[in-house]
């Protein structure tokens, strides 16, 4: 076994956690067996694998950022439904309470 109750309880009592006997008898097997599958990850032969940040190739799905002319005026709100002048005319809001 990688870790005992002992430990457990230890770092429980650094981050002021109360367990319960049974909790802490469950986060031991629990922890251990995170820390078998660990050795089992550390004895894999991992010669010649160069390190991913991710399993899959990850391309970017974005445009490429190209300069370019904005909207002139009349275009931005050509389709305005309604205008006034060269802005969009949108209708007041107050709230009385």
């Amino acid at each position: 076994m990688k870790i005992t109750k002992d430990v457990v309880e230890y770092v429980a009592h650094l981050v002021r956690l109360e367990l319960d006997p049974d909790e802490v008898g469950l986060y031991t097997l629990q922890i251990d067996s995170i820390l078998e599958y660990m050795d089992k990850l550390n004895s894999v032969d991992t010669k010649g694998i160069e390190p991913t940040s991710h399993p899959m190739p990850i391309e970017c799905a974005l445009r490429e950022d190209v300069e370019q002319d904005s909207f002139g005026v009349d275009e931005s709100v050509q389709n305005a439904p309604e205008r006034k002048g060269s802005f969009f005319k949108v209708p007041p809001v107050i709230e009385t309470d």
